[in-house]
């Protein structure tokens, strides 16, 4: 049985995420077209350096250029906004964070210690004329000052100007679903980028096949949220049932696709300055009921934010008046 969805079927639903785009298109010529952006996802609206969120990431398949993954997995906690850009923008959306974070906080880099920021992408260079950098860190700055806890926006927004699925135009999705159990509801949303598939696929199987012209693979980025109390390698755990939500509408994970899952949760936040030397918290047994009913909506919830990304997207036309038509959804 499915689950139920959220108010407003977003990520959002997760009390206290925002989440904020900021997007790109300006024809230059007739070669060049920008057609891109970033977007930006706060797990909380206070100050993240000092209030990390336990966090897990998990590497379906590693064809990509993400930055923070290696400290996210050592230390499980995120201690940044999540951004999300093309593959050659991670570098300026990272510094454009980092410049945030600094001004937010003064002792950053020096008695604070340094940050780890995360950024995720794909490759938007059918659309995009990629090779011009468009995306400066000032971008980046706007995208998270722009962060919103209301519906979010969907399709050819923010880091989804550009993308691609399944042949038809792709983007931002989102979706959430509630799990309810022992008297608790927990709530669990999942933001994609979508830039992968091919439409001889399970989800347009019965339509005019069109080859996604971006990568004979493809890839995304998929952002899963919860307020369930978990711990890093719980959320791991969900992080890998992403998998099943990206299988369910065609995908199989090409040799050149990178598909990778961040996952974090709201409870239990961890505090950058503590006193004495342990910590404790309160989390759900793995073999509580509520485990399994979280796997699905991971599941359920990556599925249809990949769809919504398609149904919101509309027709755009790219650099070399190349055009990606609306998904026929």
């Amino acid at each position: 049985m499915a689950l139920q969805k959220g108010s407003k079927n977003c990520i959002t639903d997760v009390e206290g995420v925002l989440v904020g785009h900021k997007t790109l298109y300006e024809k230059l010529d007739d070669e060049n077209t920008i057609c891109t952006g970033v977007t930006a996802i706060l797990p909380h609206p206070r100050n993240l350096f000092y209030e990390k969120v336990r966090a897990a990431s998990h590497v379906i398949n590693g064809y990509g250029k993400t930055s923070g993954l290696v400290q996210i997995d050592e230390l499980g906690l995120i201690e940044s906004p999540i951004m999300l850009t093309n593959t050659l923008s991670v570098g300026p959306v990272m510094e454009g964070t980092v410049t945030y974070m600094l001004e937010k906080n003064e002792e950053l880099g020096t008695s604070a210690g340094t940050l780890n920021v995360v950024v995720g992408e794909c490759n938007d260079g059918f659309l995009n004329s990629m090779r011009l950098q468009a995306v400066r860190p000032k971008h980046a700055i706007e995208a998270i000052e722009g962060a919103k806890s209301s519906a979010v926006e969907q399709g050819a927004v923010g880091a989804g100007k550009g993308m691609i699925c399944f042949g038809y135009k792709g983007g931002i999705g989102t979706a959430s679903r509630i799990v309810t159990a022992s008297d608790e509801k927990y709530t669990v949303g999942c933001l994609v980028l979508s830039n992968f598939g091919d439409s001889q696929d399970a989800l347009f199987a019965d339509f005019p096949k069109k080859k996604n012209p971006n990568s004979t693979d493809g890839s995304i980025m998929m952002i899963v949220a919860t307020d369930a109390p978990l711990y890093d390698r719980q959320l791991k755990r969900l992080a890998k049932r992403t998998a099943a939500g990206l299988g369910r509408v065609g995908s199989h994970m090409d040799n050149g696709s990178g598909d990778i899952a961040i996952a974090f949760s709201t409870a239990n936040p961890s505090p950058h300055t503590k006193s004495g030397h342990l910590e404790t918290i309160t989390y759900l047994r793995d073999d509580d009921k509520a485990m399994n009913q979280l796997f699905q909506a991971v599941a359920e919830a990556t599925e249809e934010a990949i769809i919504n990304s398609l149904r919101h997207a509309e027709t755009t036309e790219g650099q070399h008046s190349r055009v990606i038509e609306k998904a026929p959804l």
